[in-house]
């Protein structure tokens, strides 16, 4: 079920989504006390992603109540995404558009944390990393190859060499030090990331491919929280490591916001 500005959506709506995929979105895991760990910085990404794809501004009191609205009489924990498109928009004009709506879906959330997974390195980088938006063919391009390698996921390498995020989640590392880096590279600005930065000490540094598999490594979102890379390539990495277990503690420790 999916609503778009609190109505249903029609087939007619989606269609100049699905013909453009132009807009953005981001994704938040409401817990069962309906609670949503950085729904201030969800709110703050799709207001600063608005202004940047549509050029206008988002009232996030108008979306928080779309969210509202769609998690009306659903128990246990969910994954809401909110889409940010407008079905005005034409490929032959997409500067004509400008009204955008907000869509809100609905699907339940898994356990966390999800099993390790191993990552499959492609050479790739998102179009304006900076925003999620909706350009995912890329990367779920990415993902296919390494599912069809015998992989989980893709994890990025940039035309400079250096590893950057995976197909839908940031990577961080734990070196031998036991210290948190995050990669220095265009990425997207992950909430879960966000969160983790605020309250462990961490440093952002270059990451090589090759440096990368020398240490402990980790995947976040929203949907997953923290989850462990069990490979890189051919590599084998540690699943278990004092940090990551405090990694996974003081995320889910953060109180989440309410609606």
């Amino acid at each position: 079920m999916a609503t778009l500005d609190g109505n249903p959506v029609g087939a007619g709506d989606l269609l100049p989504l699905t013909l453009t995929s132009y807009g953005h979105f981001t994704s938040m895991r409401v817990d069962a006390d309906g609670s949503i760990r950085g729904l201030f910085l969800h709110m703050e990404r799709l207001v600063r992603d608005c202004k940047t794809v549509w050029g206008t501004d988002l009232d996030s009191g108008n979306v928080r109540d779309h969210v509202r609205q769609a998690l009306n009489g659903q128990s246990g924990p969910h994954v809401v995404r909110v889409t940010i498109f407008d079905p005005a928009v034409d490929m032959g004009r997409p500067a004509d558009a400008d009204q955008p709506g907000v869509m809100v879906s609905v699907r339940p959330a898994g356990a966390m944390p999800p099993s390790p997974l191993r990552a499959m390195s492609v050479p790739y980088e998102r179009d304006l990393p900076e925003v999620k938006h909706c350009g995912l063919f890329g990367a779920l391009h990415a993902r296919r190859t390494a599912q069809l390698n015998g992989f989980d996921d893709a994890l990025f390498v940039g035309p400079d060499g250096l590893v950057s995020e995976g197909g839908t989640w940031n990577v961080g590392f734990i070196d031998q030090d036991g210290a948190v880096v995050w990669p220095q590279a265009p990425v997207l600005p992950g909430v879960t990331m966000a969160l983790l930065q605020q309250h462990v000490e961490h440093r952002v540094a270059p990451v090589t491919l090759a440096q990368a598999k020398r240490m402990t490594a980790f995947a976040t979102n929203t949907s997953i929280g923290v989850r462990a890379l069990a490979a890189i390539d051919e590599t084998e990495l540690t699943t278990e490591h004092p940090v990551l277990s405090q990694l996974r503690e003081t995320y889910l420790s953060i109180p989440g916001e309410k609606l």
